[in-house]
């Protein structure tokens, strides 16, 4: 927020700069050379200092923008592996996996598999890939937490409790626990995805 008041804060300056030399030099009676000259540039000066800082400000925080959807794009590619097994968990026979793009890109895919682990049991094959897979993700899933701290400290929170939670899936060997820390690493996605960017 505070950066925000930082990159319009020049912009105003310009701006009123500008407008205060219009009103007091037009309005009052000085001199026609004097005002006839000097308060044409000067106004011309204000304006283009407030055009330019804020097509720059606008290309900064365009490329800002982007550079947070990477990073979280490269976060949420991290999760893709877990997520597509627990989609192929829950398969009917004929059914077609989701995508991948679909998996990484979109944050209802989540809500889905959460009301599909309500609704369905998964069979012990599907529970054992879950937990290899949780297992070999991890360590990257760990070395992700200073790009989930670039976002911000609420993303660095909720990636820190992701990656506790695919330590938890990985190392119970009962349904009950594995089950109950899936669905806890799909909540805890869920709410990573809620946070904006």
């Amino acid at each position: 927020m505070f950066n925000r008041y930082l990159m319009y804060a020049p912009m105003a300056v310009f701006g009123l700069t500008g407008l205060l030399l219009y009103q007091y030099f037009m309005a009052q009676n000085t001199e026609a050379g004097f005002r006839d000259n000097i308060v044409p540039e000067l106004i011309g000066f204000c304006l283009e200092g407030f055009f330019w800082i804020g097509m720059l400000s606008y290309f900064q925080k365009t490329r800002e923008l982007q550079r947070k959807s990477e990073l979280w794009l490269s976060l949420r590619g991290s999760l893709r592996s877990f997520l597509s097994y627990l989609d192929i968990g829950f398969l009917d026979e004929n059914a077609e996996p989701i995508s991948s793009q679909a998996l990484e890109n979109d944050p209802e895919i989540v809500s889905q598999l959460i009301e599909k682990l309500h609704n369905q049991k998964l069979d012990l094959e599907s529970l054992t890939l879950l937990k290899r897979n949780c297992l070999y993700s991890l360590p990257l899933v760990r070395d992700l937490v200073p790009v989930a701290a670039q976002l911000s400290a609420s993303h660095m929170r909720w990636w820190i409790a992701i990656s506790d939670d695919m330590r938890r899936v990985g190392n119970y060997n009962d349904r009950e626990n594995i089950e109950k820390h899936v669905m806890l690493l799909l909540k805890n996605i869920e709410e990573f995805d809620a946070l904006s960017y």
